[in-house]
């Protein structure tokens, strides 16, 4: 791909810290308005595009800005979505323990008797990363209370294979907590990245926000000590989150920065050629170009691309939370995949920007001196 003018990177460092399509169509038009509202581009998408989607949005507007610069839209190699591994490369294995080796009749009158009777149980041992996690937790909780009775009974020896027990389960707490949230299958479906986008992200709802600043707060207080879990609270939570739109949304980020590449690559060909205006001549193709982008860009592109950046800007940080609080126990094969995912996402999200760029320098040659 030719290389970008110099006076588009000057471009871009001056307008740091606002968006600078709003800077660029501002000075054209002052008093419109640069976006349209959610509505009104689900009715263009719909009305101009037979309800594709944002990749029939994309195409048309590439196919207009070709036409009257005369230039075919260069085909570049495919933006692709990390997938996440697969969950045995992801599920951490914990050290068993001694728990099975107490005597239980022994603990009688210890509430936590009943939990360690569950987790020993064959549900117990087949329980989910989700439910094996609530029933340590449920252990860590009443734990202290039996061991401060077993010593005030004498019980010496009992007291100290339980604190071995709670101490060896506090130190497994991170890894218990990565398997049941960020290596789970509902975390994993989130990630899972759609077939189709449809009229992504208009669907979307803040369900699935609520459900992981819930997840992250309660491991906050697990780590801390606060041992505390609402069962179903947390299983809910969890469905929500298998029903978020983590794949959607790298989904949507790839096509956006697919689609604004190929345009820039378009864009820069026809620049090769010389400017588009030349002293006093304004070619046809000016007026055209402009009508275009002031349409088929600024009318339905940049909406939708808002629209996914402020999804982005509500999911990732939440995400990220959790993985800083569970930094220690991640495996590679998920430091991996994080770091592609982080990667990609900030180099597709600079897709608008560097489109907006390059469409200044097409159009610089037009404007009055």
């Amino acid at each position: 791909m030719p290389k970008r003018h110099s006076q588009a990177t000057n471009r871009r460092a001056a307008g740091a810290g606002y968006h600078p399509a709003v800077r660029y169509y501002r000075r054209q038009r002052p008093g419109r308005a640069i976006f349209t509202s959610l509505a009104g581009l689900l009715l263009l998408l719909l009305a101009g595009c037979g309800g594709k989607g944002p990749d029939a949005a994309l195409e048309t507007y590439l196919e207009r800005l070709a036409r009257p610069l005369d230039t075919p839209i260069p085909e570049l190699q495919a933006q692709t979505v990390p997938r996440m591994p697969p969950r045995r490369e992801l599920q951490l294995e914990t050290v068993p323990g001694n728990l099975g080796a107490l005597d239980f009749l022994a603990l009688t009158g210890c509430e936590v008797q009943i939990t360690i009777g569950k987790r020993n149980s064959s549900l117990g041992l087949m329980a989910t990363p989700s439910q094996r996690l609530l029933l340590e937790l449920e252990f860590l909780q009443l734990a202290p209370a039996c061991i401060t009775t077993l010593r005030a009974e004498g019980r010496d020896a009992l007291a100290n294979d339980l604190e071995q027990a709670r101490r060896q389960k506090t130190a497994q707490l991170p890894t218990l907590i990565f398997n049941a949230t960020l290596a789970s299958h509902e975390y994993r479906k989130l990630w899972q990245v759609p077939p189709l986008l449809g009229d992504y992200p208009a669907a979307t709802s803040s369900s699935v926000f609520s459900a992981l600043a819930a997840i992250n707060g309660a491991t906050e207080r697990w780590l801390a000590g606060d041992y505390r879990a609402d069962n179903l609270d947390f299983e809910v939570q969890l469905s929500e989150v298998a029903k978020g739109d983590g794949g959607a949304l790298l989904k949507a980020l790839a096509l956006q920065a697919e689609s604004l590449e190929s345009g820039n690559a378009l864009l820069e060909r026809r620049l090769q050629q010389g400017p588009l205006c030349r002293g006093e001549f304004r070619p046809a193709a000016a007026d055209i170009v402009r009508t275009v982008i002031e349409k088929y860009f600024v009318g339905a592109i940049q909406p939708w691309s808002a629209a996914l950046g402020r999804r982005q800007h509500e999911l990732l940080p939440l995400i990220r939370d959790l993985e800083d609080q569970l930094d220690s126990v991640m495996p590679p094969a998920y430091r991996d995949w994080q770091q592609q995912r982080n990667s990609r996402i900030k180099r597709w999200a600079g897709a608008p920007r560097e489109h907006v760029a390059t469409l200044q320098d097409l159009l610089d040659s037009c404007e009055p001196a």
